[in-house]
């Protein structure tokens, strides 16, 4: 069974960073592409960064590029998300998420305000 753990979120000040670890069991972790989602308050779930399970190949949502950094470690089943300069609009709880496995941790919450 699959199993997705999210830690690392919190309460920042804008410009601060964070970074989020989702911690991956009950499948083939380095043979499965990984994402990053986030949903804020009234708004629908949204894609934020993708790596691939070769060479970790990565894309990012327009609002993040720059900003935020996906990586993984294979040997660690674990997916990374660095995320610097932080923006108020960023707040939302932030998910880990298999490429073709419909399993959702529980998220972290991110808190981006002054």
């Amino acid at each position: 069974q699959v199993q997705l753990v999210e830690s690392g979120g919190g309460l920042v000040q804008p410009g601060g960073s964070l970074r989020l670890s989702c911690a991956a069991s009950g499948f083939t972790f380095s043979r499965l592409a990984l994402s990053w989602y986030r949903q804020a308050p009234g708004k629908e779930r949204e894609l934020v960064a993708t790596i691939t399970s070769s060479r970790g190949s990565t894309t990012y949502a327009d609002s993040v590029k720059g900003r935020f950094t996906i990586s993984r470690d294979n040997a660690k089943n674990t997916v990374y998300l660095q995320m610097n300069s932080l923006k108020a609009e960023d707040t939302a709880v932030y998910y880990c998420k298999v490429i073709g496995v419909t399993t959702w941790g529980q998220g972290t919450q991110v808190t981006v305000s002054s």
